[in-house]
């Protein structure tokens, strides 16, 4: 029952958050200067037209109740006569609004994004968790030596690099070697089914690359330090005792405590890596939510906008809970 308490008060704790990043969702991107319905018109069009635009997407109702035609109408339907109240309408119907610039649903554009986006934050996710936690492990093993030092040395510089200097260098680096943008090569003929899939791995691999290496950095000092805090513990001087072997130390012993931390920060990075895509997406010109973002930014493409943001914020909130989760069932101490 306490567990099940638990998880009530953190769904309703991020059910609160939510309710917030909706609200500051609507109003973060109407702050932007500029006007939409300029970047959507031709200089030459009339002004009637560049109204008629405005209503067609709403842009001619006020931001928040609409006090003046409650006054003037004296109905309380028309208090309700705004842009934020059509978009929680449309929300709650699943209907994030249609791109200004593109002219197609809001839903269909991410649709046709994400799973580009989820496969280099998956690919990119697993190589960083891969090598972060084997050299994590093994310079808390090799405490203090040269092994030590170099890996948490290289571990350090990967932590602290930013995303768009290490995917120029890593762009530089490999140029003639693998394609420097896109997701495939276009005008090509592929000879069977499994060319394609080879085509989209090897444009995938720099900026997977770019984003292991940023995550990996991070892996490789919680994995130590913690892996050193369960090395120290009763237990395992026990398990050594008793004559096991190294491997089976850290695999049967360590590895499970050692792990708790890591397991945190894998579930809310896969909920921060879709905002952190977007240097990388850009740089690479990898066609994902990231990219899509970016452009949405310089043509004031509002519900596209909206609709990124809200799908990355409900990622974010969703990881959070999820590492909550996945902690108490792995520590059942854990009860907040």
């Amino acid at each position: 029952m306490n567990t099940i308490g638990n998880v009530s008060r953190r769904a309703l704790f991020n059910l609160i958050t939510l309710a917030a990043v909706v609200t500051f969702n609507f109003f973060l991107f109407r702050v932007v200067p500029g006007d939409p319905v300029a970047m959507m018109a031709s200089p030459r069009m009339k002004p009637e037209t560049k109204e008629l635009i405005r209503q067609q997407f709403g842009l001619d109702k006020p931001l928040w109740i609409n006090m003046p035609a409650m006054r003037e109408e004296g109905k309380l339907s028309s208090l309700f006569d705004s842009q934020f109240y059509y978009y929680l309408r449309n929300l709650a119907r699943g209907d994030l609004g249609q791109s200004f610039r593109q002219k197609m649903p809001v839903v269909e554009l991410i649709g046709s994004r994400i799973g580009l986006t989820l496969l280099l934050i998956l690919t990119g996710q697993f190589i960083g968790v891969l090598f972060g936690t084997a050299l994590g492990i093994l310079a808390a093993w090799k405490a203090r030596s040269k092994t030590d030092v170099t890996i948490q040395f290289f571990g350090l510089i990967a932590w602290s690099m930013p995303s768009f200097w290490l995917g120029i260098i890593l762009l530089t680096l490999a140029r003639g070697y693998f394609p420097s943008g896109g997701y495939i090569t276009l005008g090509v003929s592929y000879a069977n089914t499994f060319e394609p899939w080879l085509d989209i791995a090897r444009h995938l691999f720099l900026p997977a690359m770019t984003l292991a290496l940023l995550l990996f950095g991070s892996y490789v000092l919680i994995v130590r330090n913690s892996t050193l805090e369960v090395l120290s513990e009763d237990y395992i001087l026990t398990a050594k005792a008793k004559g096991l072997s190294s491997f089976q130390v850290l695999w049967k012993h360590a590895l499970k405590n050692a792990s708790l931390p890591l397991v945190t920060i894998i579930a809310m990075d896969l909920g921060y890596a879709l905002g952190g895509a977007i240097q990388i997406e850009t740089i690479f010109s990898w066609p994902g939510l990231g990219r899509l973002m970016f452009e949405a930014i310089g043509q004031r493409d509002y519900p596209v906008l909206q609709g990124v943001f809200l799908l990355l914020a409900v990622s974010v909130i969703f990881a959070n809970f999820l590492a909550d989760l996945t902690y108490s069932l792995l520590d059942p101490r854990v009860e907040d």
